[in-house]
């Protein structure tokens, strides 16, 4: 039998995949009001036509798709336990009292410092944005709007600070993930990250404590009270609301596994709405899965507790059980190494390494629709240019995490990005300006990356000495298949 030559894709036939791909998206989105998770179906269709084109076969394009979302599936788990948490949460009046006594104790003047100190303090203990943006995060949007300060700035806010104490924490998966597919020790990883990232924690500091200045002025304080009366009137409001929260934050700071702790939140939730707000068991129960649902009177109260259940959550399962398999797609057919290759003789310095690796990994949430696609790709498509120069691998699991994490949340249809939209109810594209850590973090990392400073040198690897790495990177991925 005669076996097919199997290509990578042309630059034209790149583009024009792409392109397809990106109409759908934005034209779904932003004109046609249909579901994004249509488009990224479609989408899989189109790459798999390529990769026929290229001469691969059908059943090796949907082992890869397949493969794709087996590595992310993790994701999903702790996603349905999140929604669950924050229906029972918010059942149990755990959210409503976080909310009350923040109103009551933080003043406006630092609110947004506080907000992201907060959320990061949150994140950097749990090891996931998602749990602090759906624990901390919501009871900060709740204090925001009840002060009267934009949505979408307060959304910023808490994603500066939850992406930042995720970047920093060991138990965090996509660190986790990011310094292993680039050949680097958890400690490692996070030690390169820490100068750059807290050099811009400080400056974006600033810069919420300056805004927070010019709310302050304006907050009205009758707005203020009228919320703290109405959480009065529909919660009992008691400071044992907060023990679940110790509990929980207490278990993932012992590195309990995130999936099962925030499991066991929601039922610490159930026994509240049970034991504390007499809700009937069944009612608490039905939390955990279906959206809660209040009739305060008070619009403002009722928009932002109107939520949680693992039943709000199945969208962003959607986008990223199709994410996960469009970016194993992507992988198998080349079409990011493609691109890659494109800028590989032009790369010579960190500077340039740093730009293209940033740029790659945005590339991963656009196309891939998730983050996890993001972080397994770049580190395999940018570890050749790092190891040919000679600059050390933590330079590039740096700079992998802050293109693919920081902007996973800017994607209106990427996992990060639908999930963050959902839970702190604001569109995408209207807090994406205000997300400033991640602005702030990449400029930094360009800029010292161009200027030499916390750039990390090693002698570099001649062809040769690459070409017999990856020969036997492939002679062990065949080894292990056919295992």
């Amino acid at each position: 039998m005669k076996t097919k030559t199997v290509t990578l894709p042309s630059v034209p036939q790149v583009f024009v995949s792409l392109g397809i791909f990106l109409a759908l998206a934005f034209s779904f989105t932003a004109e046609l009001h249909l579901p994004i998770q249509l488009a990224l179906f479609i989408g899989w269709f189109v790459i798999m036509a390529l990769g026929l084109k290229l001469g691969h076969d059908y059943k090796s394009l949907e082992h890869a798709a397949t493969k794709g979302i087996s590595n992310g599936l993790g994701a999903v788990l702790i996603l349905l336990s999140v929604g669950a948490l924050v229906g029972t949460w918010i059942a149990g009046g755990i959210v409503p009292t976080i909310i009350y006594y923040g109103l009551k104790a933080i003043h406006p003047s630092i609110f947004l410092l506080a907000t992201m100190l907060i959320c990061s303090l949150t994140a950097l203990a749990t090891g996931t944005s998602w749990g602090s943006a759906g624990t901390a995060g919501i009871a900060m949007m709740g204090i925001g709007q009840g002060l009267g300060i934009p949505a979408p700035l307060t959304a910023g806010a808490v994603l500066s600070g939850c992406y930042f104490g995720d970047k920093m924490s060991p138990l965090s998966d996509s660190v986790i993930l990011a310094s292993t597919m680039s050949g680097v020790e958890i400690v490692e990883h996070i030690k390169g990250m820490l100068p750059i990232a807290g050099i811009s924690y400080v400056i974006t500091g600033i810069l919420f404590t300056a805004f927070g200045f010019h709310y302050a002025g304006n907050v009205d304080m009758s707005q203020v009270n009228q919320v703290i009366a109405a959480m009065e009137d529909q919660f009992v409001i008691s400071p044992l609301s907060f023990v679940p929260v110790i509990i929980v934050l207490a278990l993932l700071a012992m590195r309990m596994p995130s999936f099962p702790v925030i499991s066991f939140g929601s039922v610490l939730g159930i026994v509240w709405a049970v034991m504390v707000q007499d809700m009937p068991l069944l009612s608490a129960m039905n939390t955990a899965w279906a959206p809660f649902n209040i009739e305060s009177g008070v619009p403002f109260i009722d928009s932002i507790l109107n939520r949680g259940g693992m039943e709000s959550m199945l969208g962003s399962v959607a986008v990223i059980v199709f994410g996960l398999g469009f970016g194993g797609l992507l992988d198998k057919v080349g079409v990011l190494q493609t691109i890659a290759s494109l800028f590989e003789k032009r790369i010579k310095t960190a500077g340039g390494l740093a730009t293209s690796t940033l740029g790659t990994a945005f590339l991963g949430n656009v196309f891939g629709s998730a983050m996890y696609v993001s972080l397994i790709l770049t580190p395999k498509i940018c570890a050749r240019n790092y190891d040919r120069l000679g600059y050390q691998r933590k330079n590039l699991s740096r700079n992998a995490e802050f293109g693919g994490t920081l902007t996973s949340g800017m994607v209106p249809w990427s996992d990060n990005g639908i999930y963050m939209a959902s839970i702190l109810g604001v569109a995408t594209l209207s807090y994406a300006p205000y997300m400033w850590l991640s602005f702030v973090c990449i400029a930094v990392t360009i800029i010292c990356s161009y200027m030499g400073w916390f750039v990390d040198r090693c002698p570099p690897k001649s062809e040769a000495e690459l070409a017999e790495e990856e020969a036997a990177e492939e002679a062990l991925v065949m080894a292990k298949s056919q295992a």
